[in-house]
């Protein structure tokens, strides 16, 4: 009965496989909204001008880091989680995959996280008249909050390995 039911846990990691089918999908819907803002760049009644342009390719940038951010949740929890990728020995293959562990995957995440938000706030920065002191100051208030996320993981880690030691 004890090896049935072990048996049954392990194989339940596959119910995640829909998950991360799922977020390889968005990344579809990711796409979307990237060409969308090119497009409505273009199309619209934005001007040529200096700030226009930044805004847009900061826009483009913080899309991509968030497909990036998607590839790295989807690759190294299917791996950690799921199974192994067998790609074999594809010469497009990312170097990191099947080598992120979860702490790797965690600290790979905040990073990202703390990157699109350092974007969106230099966005803010760029449109101020846009947004109330308030407002600024809240989303600063939650990058810091991601840049101290992020070191207290890096810290944790560092004594969690230390005393593995």
């Amino acid at each position: 009965m004890e090896k049935l039911i072990e048996n049954l846990i392990f194989k339940s990691r596959w119910l995640m496989a829909p998950f991360y089918l799922g977020l390889a999908l968005s990344l579809i819907i990711l796409l979307i909204v990237f060409i969308n803002e090119f497009l409505h760049f273009f199309t619209g009644s934005i001007r040529f001008d200096e700030t226009s342009v930044i805004l847009l390719v900061l826009t483009l940038i913080d899309l991509s880091f968030t497909g990036n951010l998607l590839i790295m949740v989807i690759f190294s929890g299917y791996e950690n989680f799921v199974s192994k990728i067998d790609v074999g020995h594809h010469e497009d293959k990312p170097k990191w995959m099947g080598t992120v562990d979860f702490s790797g995957l965690k600290l790979k995440l905040i990073s990202s996280i703390v990157a699109i938000s350092g974007i969106q706030l230099l966005k803010i920065f760029f449109d101020l008249k846009d947004y109330t002191k308030e407002e600024i100051y809240l989303f600063i208030a939650v990058h810091i909050t991601f840049v101290l996320s992020g070191v207290l993981l890096a810290l944790m880690d560092y004594i969690a390995s230390k005393v593995k030691h």
